[in-house]
């Protein structure tokens, strides 16, 4: 039984991120030009050198992007624009985190096979998930709790990304550092080219050279048409393929393009084992998390307690069952004493059913038994009732 909290936080952050590039390039679309967008937390800060530009922007802000607020003050010669989301629509993106994050468990429960698992809201930002069954509690605390976003972007390759890159300079504007798994620094731009969400497959193979593990990557169409374009006006120069966990980046692989990749087929490789490489599609698979989530609660129901509520399931089936036979027996006699019989094999057979396809035993199904041993008796009881009416009636 684990209780989630969801960083409701992060989940607007990660869409004032999202809304700054779709700022960047609504702007270049429309001609209008700025001297740099940057994002302070949830706002969105975008420069302008004069009041009318300035002003041609705020319209096709509060046009075409109606959940933001916007704000402007004067600063120096420049214009500062503050582009904050709006209370209604930050309530909007909370909820829509916090449901995506309930699918996604589903997708990764549903790719570990766990039987009956439940995943349900709990108040405002709080997920209970309980897991039948399941031996490996670390490996599904790992796989619960993981946050992997993949993002491809380009690598800066000009000479003050090159000074960054060993630690001689400052990092250029417009532009991160990450660190590859060999501890090597990588400068990146920050425009991100293709995030996770255009993934329509992730599986683990390997490489048919070198046989190292890697993770295979489909792209749906948009995702493979962006990716053609780019490596088609990107050819000699490094691509980072960046995995993200619990907001730290990390550069997976950062390879030349040599020429155009089309089809929308990527292959991921870079020191992974063969382990990682399957969690790591697995995660990818099942979609990432809206916002980071948190264990704050994990209990292990062990054998002693379901033992105590399994034996309380089967009393409660067992006297369900006798109560039906004594009252059918009592109120129709011989008809009755029928009918009890057909109960008992209609409960036998349930549980045989049941024991093939190897259900788990809960207190709901339990409870689900006892239920049907009601319904079922009650065509009993109509038939009888007809008898009855038919003899009277002589």
């Amino acid at each position: 039984h684990f209780m989630l909290q969801v960083d409701m936080q992060a989940a607007l952050t990660k869409k004032a991120e999202s809304l700054s590039g779709d700022i960047r390039s609504t702007l270049r679309e429309k001609n209008v030009r700025h001297s740099g967008i940057t994002r302070n937390g949830q706002a969105i800060e975008i420069r302008f050198r004069d009041a009318a530009t300035a002003q041609a922007a705020k319209r096709i802000i509060q046009d075409q992007f109606v959940d933001l607020d916007t704000v402007e003050s004067a600063e120096g010669t420049d214009v500062k624009m503050v582009a904050t989301i709006k209370p209604v629509a930050a309530r909007t993106v909370q909820e829509q985190a916090l449901k995506q994050n309930i699918t996604t468990l589903h997708n990764r429960i549903n790719e570990l096979g766990v039987a009956e698992p439940v995943i349900q809201q709990q108040g405002l930002d709080r997920i209970v998930v309980q897991l039948p069954g399941v031996q490996d509690t670390a490996k599904a605390k790992d796989i619960l709790g993981r946050t992997a976003t993949l993002e491809i972007r380009l690598v800066d390759e000009g000479s003050e990304a090159r000074a960054a890159e060993s630690g001689a300079g400052p990092v250029p504007f417009g532009s991160e550092r990450y660190l590859e798994r060999s501890g090597q620094g990588v400068i990146v731009k920050k425009q991100v080219i293709l995030t996770g969400e255009n993934l329509t497959d992730a599986q683990p193979g390997f490489d048919g050279q070198t046989q190292e593990p890697t993770v295979n990557l489909s792209l749906d169409a948009k995702g493979a048409r962006i990716f053609r374009d780019v490596t088609r006006e990107n050819i000699n120069k490094r691509m980072a393929i960046l995995l993200f966990e619990k907001g730290k980046g990390e550069v997976v692989t950062a390879p030349v393009i040599r020429s155009e990749i089309g089809g929308g087929r990527v292959q991921i490789s870079g020191r992974m084992t063969t382990a990682e490489a399957a969690d790591t599609s697995l995660l990818l698979r099942a979609g990432s998390l809206a916002a980071p989530m948190e264990i704050i609660e994990e209990r292990t129901i062990g054998p002693s307690l379901g033992a105590e509520n399994i034996t309380k399931g089967f009393h409660s089936v067992t006297w369900g069952f006798v109560a039906v036979a004594i009252f059918m027996c009592f109120y129709y006699m011989l008809f009755g004493v029928i009918s009890s019989i057909a109960l008992a094999f209609n409960l036998l057979l349930l549980v045989a059913v049941l024991s093939m396809l190897q259900a788990t035993l809960t207190l709901p199904g339990m409870a689900a038994m006892a239920l049907v041993l009601g319904m079922a008796i009650d065509a009993n009881v109509l038939i009888n009732e007809r008898v009855r009416e038919e003899l009277r009636n002589g």
